[in-house]
């Protein structure tokens, strides 16, 4: 795992300045890196809510100078399409970022569906072990609140691998932590999980943690 730095908004997935790179998302870091070699002047980025599409997107721009459309499946057809044939005359890259594969975007124009179907498309993924973990910790860390080193972990077993997920569950637990003045434990994170709806009631745990 690398990090890059870059201007972000969310501090599950980067905070001073570092974005973190894993196998869930090198293919898209590589291919905005490599804006010089793209067989058009268009490319398509996607990914789900959270996973840093749109800071990979200023990153671009910053690199490139090119233009970049965030929420491009939710533009109208006629802007998409006169921007895609700006970038093609003027040769300055052009990169749409949306939530889904622009084969799935609403599209009604037959001229930009074309032109969509043709153009790169890569795809941020959901986060990789080793980045859920490194986000887990970031998260965690950046929010202030103590926790057991094993925390992390815990959580990494028990809750959904996804950008959102983590996000919504460490800012949960920091919000019980500051509240309760309490260190964030297995036990506490279990409870304040449980009452949340992230977690269902269930047994005690046979891997009890660190208070």
């Amino acid at each position: 795992m690398r990090q890059i730095s870059l201007p972000f908004d969310w501090p599950g997935q980067g905070t001073d300045g570092d974005f973190l790179v894993s196998d869930a998302n090198s293919v898209a870091v590589r291919h905005l890196e490599g804006w010089r070699d793209w067989p058009l002047a268009i490319s398509v980025l996607s990914g789900p809510s959270l996973s840093g599409r749109s800071m990979l997107g200023r990153r671009f721009a910053a690199m490139s100078a090119g233009r970049v459309i965030d929420d491009a499946e939710g533009q109208e057809d006629r802007l998409l399409f006169n921007a895609w044939n700006d970038a093609q005359t003027s040769r300055r890259p052009l990169l749409l970022i949306g939530l889904r594969a622009p084969t799935l975007w609403d599209v009604t124009l037959p001229d930009l569906k074309s032109r969509l179907a043709a153009a790169p498309h890569i795809a941020i993924e959901e986060p990789d072990e080793p980045l859920a973990r490194a986000l887990v910790e970031r998260a965690l860390g950046a929010m202030g609140a103590n926790y057991a080193a094993d925390l992390p972990e815990w959580l990494l077993r028990r809750i959904e691998r996804s950008y959102a997920a983590i996000a919504g569950v460490t800012r949960l637990l920091n919000e019980a932590a500051l509240s309760s003045g309490r260190k964030i434990s297995a036990a506490m994170a279990k409870e304040a999980l449980q009452a949340a709806g992230f977690l269902p009631i269930m047994p005690d745990d046979p891997h009890p943690s660190s208070n």
